[in-house]
């Protein structure tokens, strides 16, 4: 069977976990990065796969290693196939076999190297590499159609981008017909910027004004050629896709970018995080979860409407199962499922993730409070992890204006953020 210049039949997406997400602690000191929860009812994993579907791609594996339990289960638990599809979305989780070993995954292309012995099915020509982390909507068949039509082994995503931007991106360079001649990871200087700089022209005459913008970022997406992707891994120790398994795949074979200007938004950050999501719930969000079209999929809930009290509620998200009491201000603030919020409390600029369950009796037994935020609270520029619990007359709003602080208590700041971590309790009247 031939595939045309769209079709992803011969395609399998692998949605790479990441490792330990030290920089999104402590979101994920119980969590694998794909699964911190996002925007009130999805997680970060729901984005790719979601992409996935829309582009009419239903197999797909994720890559992971670290605290995988929560993952696996939501993806048990979301994406579940007819038989007549064909389809599936699986876990494969680092483990110790005869032919890969007992290590763990060494970085991005060492955790496919390790699982070369699933692509080994005839049927798959195309791999399509994504990255679990990031907040974007894609038609992939776009960007396969750029894969075909330009005869390349290997095709990226990019992003045209401003010089403020480069020193945390992958910056590349590309001739006139859109190949791949020249890669820096990370540029920190004008001289290794100056490697890479591309004419603002060279964007606008490809439909995409440029801006100001001189330079062309990875967005960390591609597709190989199976066979090249395979040879590239067996013949090397490379760990890393970005940093040498695409490198070396510019100096070897021919690599084309698909060039891509959309929201996109690399969330590998609690700053990051914390960003995204509250774009997210304004009036006009540079991504729309709305998107009949091209929407985001996430676990079904059998979930009762929101109870709202006398509530006064502006440019926030409002997930399902809610109970908010009276008296309450929420603004610019996401409030996750099962989120319960007593009276006169206020919560700003905040991110609530909500809860797993539906507490019937709010008893203090063992010391803990009720779930959710208690009464006369106020909650500004914080996030607050699933199933917390607030106590009443509370105060977090990192006065101090702290960067870094607590490691191992309930109450942590990251980026100036405060995070109560998932099953934190911060006691009644405490002030932060």
């Amino acid at each position: 069977m031939n595939q045309s210049n769209s079709d992803l039949s011969n395609t399998i997406a692998l949605i790479l976990g990441g490792g330990r997400g030290t920089r999104l602690f402590p979101l994920t000191k119980i969590r694998a990065k794909p699964a911190v929860p996002l925007a009130a009812k999805y997680r970060l994993i729901d984005i790719p796969i979601s992409n996935c579907i829309n582009s009419g791609l239903n197999r797909a594996y994720v890559l992971t290693q670290f605290l995988s339990e929560s993952l696996h289960r939501h993806l048990r638990q979301t994406y579940t196939f007819d038989h007549f599809s064909g389809g599936f979305v699986e876990l494969l989780a680092a483990q110790q076999t005869v032919n890969s070993g007992t290590d763990w995954y060494q970085g991005t292309a060492d955790a496919v190297r390790k699982n070369l012995v699933h692509l080994r099915e005839s049927w798959i020509k195309h791999v399509l590499i994504l990255s679990g982390d990031q907040l974007y909507r894609m038609d992939f068949r776009d960007m396969m159609r750029t894969h075909i039509e330009s005869g390349a082994a290997a095709t990226i995503a990019g992003i045209p981008v401003t010089r403020k931007d480069a020193s945390s991106l992958g910056i590349m360079q590309v001739d006139d017909n859109g190949q791949v001649r020249g890669f820096v990871e990370k540029p920190q200087t004008e001289e290794e910027i100056a490697k890479v700089r591309m004419e603002p022209s060279w964007i606008d005459a490809r439909g995409i004004p440029s801006q100001g913008r001189d330079l062309l970022a990875s967005m960390g997406l591609y597709i190989f050629d199976k066979d090249l992707m395979v040879d590239l891994l067996e013949n090397s120790l490379h760990s890393d896709f970005g940093k040498e398994v695409f490198p070396e795949a510019i100096n070897t074979h021919k690599v084309q970018l698909h060039l891509f200007d959309g929201y996109w938004e690399d969330i590998g950050t609690i700053r990051s995080f914390y960003e995204a999501n509250l774009s997210l719930a304004g009036k006009n969000p540079p991504f729309d979860i709305r998107n009949r079209h091209s929407p985001i999929y996430s676990r079904p809930r059998f979930l009762p409407p929101t109870i709202m009290g006398d509530a006064r509620i502006s440019s926030s998200l409002i997930a399902d199962g809610c109970h908010i009491g009276d008296n309450v201000t929420i603004e610019n603030s996401v409030i996750g499922l099962r989120t319960v919020i007593g009276d006169n409390v206020t919560i700003k600029d905040s991110v609530v993730m909500g809860a797993d369950f539906i507490e019937m009796r709010q008893s203090q037994r063992d010391g803990k409070l009720p779930l959710g935020v208690g009464a006369n609270s106020y909650i500004s520029g914080a996030i607050l992890d699933k199933n917390c619990r607030i106590g009443s007359n509370v105060r977090i709003t990192n006065a101090a204006g702290v960067d870094h602080e607590g490691e191992d208590s309930d109450l942590q700041i990251r980026d100036g953020i405060s995070i109560v971590i998932k099953e934190g309790q911060i006691n009644d009247g405490h002030q932060s």
